[in-house]
């Protein structure tokens, strides 16, 4: 038995010694000392432009404080910078004074509340209010009179009772009492007297809000004496200063971009510029149409107006931080249905904290204007986590 299991191992060893001496052979035979080459594993390859695409909803691109804006031609060369501010436009702002003197016997509205158009804002109690109120009731009782004898008159003359004469006179006293009655009403609602005829009310032409206050409770003021000013946010205007030398190149109806301090640009027009310059400043005034975006009066702003003959540029600008590195290349993040691609750019001069793009976009593109280095990161994220 113990001779049988000797014969089986050593034919075991046997097997195994010709096995290694075999594939040492094969090993030389074929250049065994390099060892073989690896099997390639071919990895799926990405869709064209899917590696530089982030994916971002519309709720979140507002979350992350992304300004999406598209872009619009206009070299630096055909641009006017011009700083400015915002104005209320005429029809926009109003100031209220009293229109009778007396006392402030009431105060509705405070600085910073929303007004009606026609809401009263104060009551001032008026010595002078009386005596309109007083003029209006004796002229409308005396045209009244007027128009009885009139009646009178028409039918003693048809009767043939009275002369002509009496009846035109009747005629002339009641269109004179007529034209009193009305000129007493109309100064009454000028004055805006109240019903009693004791005081005025200071009531506001515009909707808006009360920009400035100055009134108190029992405080005497005059007609002319200002209590309220009331502006209406949504009708506004940029007043731009433009130099004397730039001032002959812009017309009515140029393109103009207003950029404000927090990084957002607003589309606006120009309505007019002055024929002249200032002779404090030798500067020109461009007044900008602009629609009312969250701006308020007295706000900074500074405007960049496109003249006609710089639109047939075709050179693109674009805020500087919309411009990111991505492996070596300048890139600029365009707007897509599903979020953002990262399109290659060249870029020609900056300043200003703008830049040109020479080639790579073209007009009406929205791109990532603000917080574009956000989704840098976030496609460098996508990337390592590839890797």
């Amino acid at each position: 038995m113990r001779q049988d299991k000797t014969r089986l191992y050593g034919a075991a060893a046997a097997i195994v010694l010709v096995a290694g001496l075999g594939g040492f052979g094969i090993a030389k035979l074929t250049g065994g000392d390099k060892p073989a080459a690896p099997v390639a594993v071919e990895e799926p390859e990405h869709a064209p432009g899917e590696a530089d695409a982030v994916e971002m909803s519309p709720d979140a691109i507002r979350a992350t404080g992304i300004l999406v804006q598209p872009v619009s031609v206009g070299g630096f060369t055909g641009e006017i910078l011009a700083q400015g501010t915002v104005n209320a436009s005429p029809s926009g702002q109003a100031i209220l004074t009293a229109r009778a003197a007396g006392a402030v016997t009431r105060i509705y509205k405070r600085l910073g509340d929303p007004v009606r158009v026609g809401e009263a804002l104060a009551v001032v109690e008026s010595r002078d209010a009386a005596q309109i109120a007083a003029d209006r009731t004796v002229a409308g009782a005396r045209a009244a009179l007027a128009q009885k004898s009139l009646a009178r008159e028409r039918r003693l003359f048809e009767q043939r009772v009275s002369a002509r004469q009496d009846y035109e006179q009747a005629q002339a006293e009641a269109a004179a009492a007529n034209a009193e009655a009305r000129r007493a009403q109309v100064a009454a609602g000028a004055a805006n007297v109240t019903a009693d005829g004791r005081g005025v009310v200071v009531a506001s032409p515009i909707s808006g809000r009360v920009t400035a206050s100055s009134v108190s409770l029992g405080a005497f003021v005059q007609p002319e004496t200002e209590l309220f000013r009331i502006a209406d946010p949504r009708l506004i205007q940029v007043e731009a200063s433009v130099s004397g030398a730039d001032a002959p190149r812009i017309a009515p109806g140029d393109r103009a971009v207003v950029e404000t301090a927090d990084g957002r640009t607003i589309e606006a027009r120009v309505r007019s510029i002055t024929p002249g310059l200032s002779q404090e400043t030798r500067t020109a005034t461009a007044v900008l149409d602009i629609p009312p975006a969250g701006l308020q009066p007295g706000q900074s702003i500074r405007a960049r107006i496109i003249p006609r003959a710089a639109v047939a540029s075709t050179i693109i600008v674009v805020p500087d931080e919309a411009i990111q590195t991505v492996e070596g290349r300048d890139v600029v993040f365009v707007r897509t249905a599903k979020g953002f691609q990262a399109r290659a750019v060249t870029v020609g001069q900056r300043g200003a904290g703008r830049a040109e793009i020479v080639s790579g976009l073209t007009a009406g593109q929205a791109i990532a204007a603000r917080n574009a280095f956000l989704l840098k990161a976030e496609l460098g994220k996508g990337e390592g986590e590839e890797h």
